[in-house]
């Protein structure tokens, strides 16, 4: 249980490669993954409420153990904890790896500080069905418990890489044959212009919540596209964007398709 408590830092949790999943959504669909859980902490009524999530837990590899309401609590950051929490080994691959599988359809998020907009963006692109999220540069800890909450389970089926370096990010997306797009108010095409063609592999390059993405990075991408505001509002905050984005390419992809 010192253990759990103490990845609520990131250094312990890059360390350990480990991080908690709370809440019984976040659970069951670490338990579904297969290999993901290595323990579980549910108080006594968690316990009794959720007998599914004993059931998947004893049929994996994950220990369920049944716990008082001040041991949870002490794992967690929320007011009002849900009694449960996972244990988890870290998801994330080596950039090269994700694009051994040749995905067609990704978003990045550079320098992005904001733990809830890391996980709304990252449940954003399980339902659009992006094939993977990738962090690059300064930005926050996908891992970050706000984060892990934020993507109400779906950071368990959505490909995680997390990278450092920018330009070699881009660069290998681009090599591997995905058009880079940066998401951006000032862009030289709009989000809905006949002349964007969303249909072909795509990287979505998603920038800092407070100032976007600097003139050097946006140089790097094949096009800067512009959200429209057909209101009075002064912009879309970042996973909102990221959200309108991903589902432009999603229905692009749809049409494709159909």
């Amino acid at each position: 249980m010192k253990h759990a408590r103490r990845l609520a830092t990131r250094a312990f949790r890059a360390e350990q490669r480990e991080f908690l999943a709370e809440g019984p959504q976040a659970v069951r669909e670490a338990l579904a993954h297969g290999g993901a859980v290595l323990e579980v902490f549910a108080t006594v009524d968690a316990t009794k409420q959720h007998t599914d999530l004993v059931a998947a837990a004893r049929r994996g590899d994950g220990t369920w153990h049944v716990v008082t309401d001040d041991v949870v609590e002490a794992m967690t950051d929320t007011v009002q904890p849900q009694g449960v929490v996972a244990r988890c080994a870290m998801l994330d691959r080596p950039l090269a790896a994700l694009l051994d599988r040749d995905p067609s359809f990704l978003v990045v998020c550079a320098d992005i500080r904001d733990p809830g907009n890391a996980g709304a963006v990252i449940r954003c692109a399980d339902a659009a069905g992006a094939h993977g999220v990738v962090f690059v540069g300064d930005s926050v800890d996908p891992y970050n418990p706000k984060s892990v909450r934020a993507t109400v389970g779906s950071i368990f089926h959505v490909p995680i890489v997390v990278a450092r370096d920018i330009p070699a990010s881009l660069a290998a997306l681009q090599e591997a044959g995905l058009v880079v797009l940066a998401a951006d108010g000032k862009g030289d095409v709009g989000l809905f212009d006949d002349s964007l063609d969303l249909s072909v592999p795509t990287a979505w390059l998603m920038g800092n919540e407070a100032w976007g993405l600097p003139d050097d990075v946006r140089a790097l991408c094949d096009s800067v596209v512009a959200v429209p505001i057909f209101g009075r509002a002064e912009s879309l905050n970042l996973a909102t964007a990221a959200a309108v984005c991903l589902y432009a390419t999603a229905r692009a992809r749809v049409g494709r398709s159909g």
